[in-house]
């Protein structure tokens, strides 16, 4: 008499934990990757405006100086666009990280000629590579890199190399903090990089 009442209260129950007793999706799976930095190179234009976004940049605007000569030449120079910053990635190839200078300064002057080269923007940053350049890369092109639409930069100068050292003038929006970061890649290149914030 009793077996009807007792398998009416396991098909109530059996219900009652269809409702409720299911595993929460947030608690299956592997967690959320822990926040990393953005490769070296890896700097798509949609990077920018993701949501939510704190930015950490009072990194100072004095200037950073290493000294290290070395001989891997300067093969290529990348630009990238970040929420907090814009990035300028230099490649030496294979080889030791170089040395360098970098600073603010009033104007920009071609290696060797000491020709004043003027260049967009209302804030000039001196990058130094205590590097030679290699024999693809253009070290004279005052155009290196298109840089429409970035925040901060507004051009991008080769300034010559000589006695193993090659410039480039970068031409800002304004004065504003900027990092030095090396790196080096999954295929044993050396990347020197240059984040300058945006303000």
């Amino acid at each position: 008499m009793r077996k009807p009442a007792v398998a009416g209260l396991i098909t109530m129950l059996a219900g009652l934990c269809a409702a409720g007793c299911a595993t929460s999706p947030s608690a299956v799976g592997s967690p959320s990757p822990s926040p990393s930095s953005s490769a070296v190179g890896a700097a798509p234009a949609s990077a920018v405006g993701a949501a939510a976004v704190v930015c950490s940049t009072d990194w100072g605007t004095g200037a950073r100086d290493k000294a290290q000569l070395v001989q891997n030449g300067l093969r290529d120079v990348r630009v990238g666009r970040h929420a907090c910053y814009d990035r300028l990635v230099f490649d030496l190839g294979v080889g030791r990280a170089p040395g360098y200078h970098i600073s603010y300064v009033s104007a920009f002057r071609a290696q060797g000629s000491g020709q004043l080269v003027p260049t967009t923007g209302h804030a000039k940053l001196l990058v130094n590579v205590r590097a030679p350049a290699a024999a693809s890369f253009s070290a004279s092109n005052r155009h290196l890199l298109g840089v429409a639409g970035f925040a901060e930069f507004r051009q991008v100068a080769g300034l010559g190399s000589f006695e193993g050292i090659t410039s480039i003038g970068l031409g800002l929006r304004a004065t504003a903090p900027f990092r030095v970061l090396e790196y080096q890649t999954a295929s044993h290149h050396v990347e020197l990089v240059i984040d300058v914030a945006n303000r």
